[in-house]
């Protein structure tokens, strides 16, 4: 065999070679869980992504997506991309506030309040928060704001005395040290459960948006809702290291681009249905209350707490963040 013919072999083995790993590659489907209801705008979101996707790369990359926690628990996401059993999820990031104080600096109340605040927020803390992830063998694609959180309750509110004994529901360590504070008492509950927590009596108040008001139908088990919008906690979707590695650099262009219009998208979204979620949970008897002055002060004092609590747990970030956004 000449040189000539032998470079030839080789170049056509290595062009077999890529074709057959490129079509391995291509036959592979991806699951993707998320804890949220598909009537929720962060799932509608998602499944838009996973759709825009599976278009633009001729469904070379196929997304399941696993949505009302089906298949993994919320706090069950986030290990499941790390260790591999998933390429990619949907998490609420301060769900895992008690692994690093950045991943909550978004459940923080009143320290990033309205939407404005907590687009800044994203911008100082983004860089920050790719890195972390990165140390974790994950890589952010996007994230989404969720509507500002208010409080739903079953007995009327006129001061934070009121709050004292009431068991309180809790999805996350910022959630949970504001009821302390309020004088509640936390329990944790995931989002799927909240309807039955209230019906059994494990709770009877939370903090949340409107958006899962109208998942949850909080009418059917509550009677109040105080909008506070005290802070605007995100949802991340992620993609574990690994999985990220083993694409085609064309697809992951494609992801890129499409991430970046799912977060414009969804941001969008979010902003658009915060009003509407409310219009909704009053057009069903919820009762919507703009808080007292004294109350809010009341409320405001907590949440003033808790970010001095913040900074000094999260050191030098923390500071940097809280600078940021005064």
């Amino acid at each position: 065999m000449t040189a000539a013919v032998a470079a030839a072999s080789l170049a056509a083995s290595f062009m077999v070679s890529g074709a057959m790993s490129t079509a391995a590659w291509a036959q592979t489907r991806w699951d993707l869980p998320t804890a949220y209801p598909d009537s929720n705008f962060h799932t509608q979101t998602l499944r838009w992504f996973a759709d825009e996707v599976r278009r633009a790369t001729d469904g070379q990359l196929d997304i399941t997506l696993h949505s009302n926690a089906s298949l993994f628990k919320m706090p069950e996401i986030k290990r499941a991309v790390q260790t591999g059993q998933v390429p990619a999820g949907e998490i609420l990031l301060s769900a895992y506030g008690n692994e690093d104080p950045l991943f909550e600096a978004d459940a923080i109340p009143f320290l990033a309040a309205g939407y404005p605040a907590a687009r800044k927020l994203y911008e100082v803390q983004k860089p920050l928060l790719e890195k972390r992830l990165a140390d974790q063998g994950i890589r952010l694609l996007y994230s989404v704001a969720w509507p500002g959180q208010g409080i739903y309750t079953k007995r009327e509110i006129a001061k934070v005395d009121d709050f004292r004994g009431i068991k309180f529901r809790a999805y996350n360590a910022a959630t949970a040290r504001l009821a302390e504070l309020l004088g509640a008492a936390p329990t944790t509950v995931q989002q799927a459960e909240v309807p039955q927590a209230f019906a059994t009596g494990v709770v009877d108040a939370m903090i949340t948006s409107g958006a899962t008001g109208v998942d949850t139908k909080a009418w059917e088990f509550s009677k109040f809702y105080y909008d506070t919008s005290a802070m605007h906690p995100r949802n991340i979707v992620m993609i574990g290291e690994r999985a990220w590695r083993r694409l085609p650099e064309e697809v992951r262009t494609s992801v890129l681009e499409i991430a970046a219009k799912a977060e414009e998208r969804g941001w969008a979204e979010s902003e658009r249905i915060a009003e509407e979620t409310k219009k909704t949970m009053g057009q069903n008897g919820l009762t919507i209350v703009t808080p007292s002055e004294a109350l809010m002060g009341d409320v405001r004092a907590v949440g003033r707490t808790m970010i001095d609590e913040w900074v000094k747990k999260a050191g030098a970030d923390g500071q940097k963040i809280a600078d940021a956004l005064k």
